[in-house]
């Protein structure tokens, strides 16, 4: 029997109408869009401002987007990924609700946590699924309302985050394209560095907590610059070390888009040149989840079967890697 790669074989995503400039930030916090350009490199971003909407909604347009365009059946999906750091709901599972929503009825489904680094770890999980041998189709959604716990008065983090989703379909090869090899890292010295203080087991949600505007997402960015930094482009460097890989041998970076200065050091530690440097930071800022997804979304044209793709990121916890590709389709 020939041995079973995990392969991406389609992809989906979707962004929201609205879009918060720059410009409109100006008007919001003490802020311009010179300095926040130059640190972060973020134009733009999507929000979704349906208060009655929230993550599931994202996902749900980012699958059926990649249903569509592959033209697959639901009922043929074995299970879903639900990467996210802004569930619904807690308690229940929101790819659960999103299974059911886009007429995967015959998968199950759960959601994954890592904050950024969601999804990666995501793409391990499907890849080890795919080759088990037991499931043909899995389904890896990456989405996140992050405008839903956003302080809007906070320069430091309303600068940064978007909404959006982004979906791919992970199904077995037998050419060995696919998952080639992976680095995923955590380190729980992280935990207070970027996180949301209050509305889990340890500090429930009480007046004492809402009036103290303790339930949107706070962070010491200086800290977890550093480590972003460091960490992303480590984890990147070691893949290519161990594969034996050259700058030459890549073709893409597809990395976490949380800040172009990061992006930019993970790429000069693989001596890549920008034009394999796949960004769209300047649109959507950082959508957690749905950033890796969504760059293969808007570049999937570019991307060539047999191509090598390193993906990279790094999230709060904290938790990072970098994981080696090779594309399995042109796109028609």
């Amino acid at each position: 029997m020939n041995t079973i790669t995990a392969a991406i074989t389609a992809v989906g995503g979707y962004v929201p109408d609205f879009v918060l400039s720059n410009k409109v930030l100006e008007t919001m916090v003490d802020t311009n869009d010179e300095w926040i350009t130059t640190r972060t490199g973020i134009k733009e971003r999507r929000i979704l401002k349906d208060e009655d909407k929230g993550t599931s909604y994202l996902a749900i347009q980012a699958a059926q987007d990649l249903i569509a365009k592959a033209n697959i059946d639901p009922l043929e999906i074995d299970m879903i990924i639900m990467a996210t750091a802004t569930a619904d709901m807690p308690v229940a599972s929101t790819g659960v609700y999103v299974a059911t929503a886009i007429g995967a009825t015959n998968a199950f489904a759960y959601d994954l946590q890592a904050a950024c680094s969601s999804f990666l770890y995501g793409m391990s999980t499907a890849a080890a699924y795919i080759q088990s041998g037991r499931y043909k189709k899995v389904l890896l959604i990456g989405a996140d309302k992050m405008s839903s716990i956003v302080d809007y008065t906070d320069r430091s983090t309303c600068i940064i985050f978007g909404d959006g989703a982004g979906a791919v379909l992970f199904e077995p090869n037998y050419e060995g394209l696919g998952l080639q090899d992976e680095y995923l890292r955590s380190d729980g010295v992280g935990r207070d560095f970027l996180k949301i203080d209050a509305g889990g087991s340890l500090n429930p949600t009480s007046i004492k907590t809402i009036n103290e505007n303790r339930h949107n997402i706070i962070q010491d960015g200086k800290t977890v610059f550093k480590y972003a930094v460091t960490n992303m482009a480590d984890a990147s460097e070691l893949i290519l070390k161990r594969n034996n890989l050259t700058n030459e041998d890549v073709n893409w970076l597809v990395p976490h888009q949380a800040n172009r200065r990061i992006i930019d050091a993970t790429a000069s530690r693989m001596n890549l040149e920008e034009s394999k440097v796949l960004m769209n930071i300047e649109k959507y800022g950082n959508t957690t989840s749905a950033t890796l997804p969504l760059v293969l979304h808007d570049f999937e044209h570019l991307l060539k079967k047999g191509d090598t793709v390193i993906f990279a990121a790094f999230g709060g916890g904290f938790t990072w890697g970098s994981i080696y590709l090779k594309w399995a389709y042109d796109k028609k």
